[in-house]
């Protein structure tokens, strides 16, 4: 059985964790750098961005995760997009973005946590009418060359993808549809799932009206 971490600092830890044996993976927890060693992918899960950013720091990570992502998968779900993110457009305050895919995030962009919402969302390669759970959910305005956007709500892409990184602004652990999961997956068995073409505008409108920081 292979073992996919779970940055254990703060947030839906418990959740991933839980979900993880369903697919075939033992789940490890992840609080120090030690953590990562032997582990064949990691998932950093939603939560408080700036609480886990602190931690990462605070627990010596912040080099341990960049060097395990540029050799692993790495999924990142809500807070886990922004900290995976190269930047943060609307000002990360004391978020310390970890660079793993060249995108810009807006924090809470759809709102703080009374605008939460579930929908459902077509993601290329992968399917259609995904249940998605949308919590204090950031969205992508900028992806790089070699990002893929594959979902989009109201022109805002939450999810995407860059080699054997996995990013999406919602959270599929709190739902019972496979799918997300079984993308990520699939990273671990190809080790690179090649992305497909990428559309010609990589940049998105920011809706301020829904922007609500």
């Amino acid at each position: 059985m292979g073992q996919v971490g779970v940055l254990a600092l703060q947030g839906a830890v418990s959740e991933h964790l839980a979900r993880l044996p369903r697919h075939g993976y033992e789940g490890i927890p992840v609080k120090r750098p030690r953590d990562l060693e032997r582990l064949d992918a990691l998932i950093i899960p939603g939560g408080e961005s700036t609480a886990i950013s602190r931690l990462i720091r605070e627990n010596g990570l912040t080099k341990a995760l960049r060097d395990f992502g540029r050799e692993r998968p790495v999924l990142g779900t809500c807070a886990g997009l922004i900290l995976c993110a190269a930047e943060i457009a609307d000002g990360g305050g004391d978020v310390e973005p970890l660079g793993l895919m060249d995108i810009s995030v807006c924090r809470n962009g759809f709102g703080r946590q009374k605008d939460s919402f579930e929908t459902e969302v077509e993601v290329s390669g992968t399917g259609r009418d995904i249940p998605a759970v949308f919590i204090r959910a950031p969205y992508i305005v900028r992806a790089g060359r070699d990002v893929t956007p594959l979902a989009f709500v109201d022109g805002r892409a939450v999810m995407a993808e860059s080699g054997h990184i996995l990013v999406c602004a919602f959270h599929p652990e709190l739902t019972e549809d496979p799918r997300v999961f079984d993308r990520f997956f699939r990273k671990l068995e190809a080790r690179e799932l090649k992305p497909e073409p990428c559309p010609p505008s990589k940049k998105f409108p920011v809706k301020t009206a829904a922007a609500r920081f």
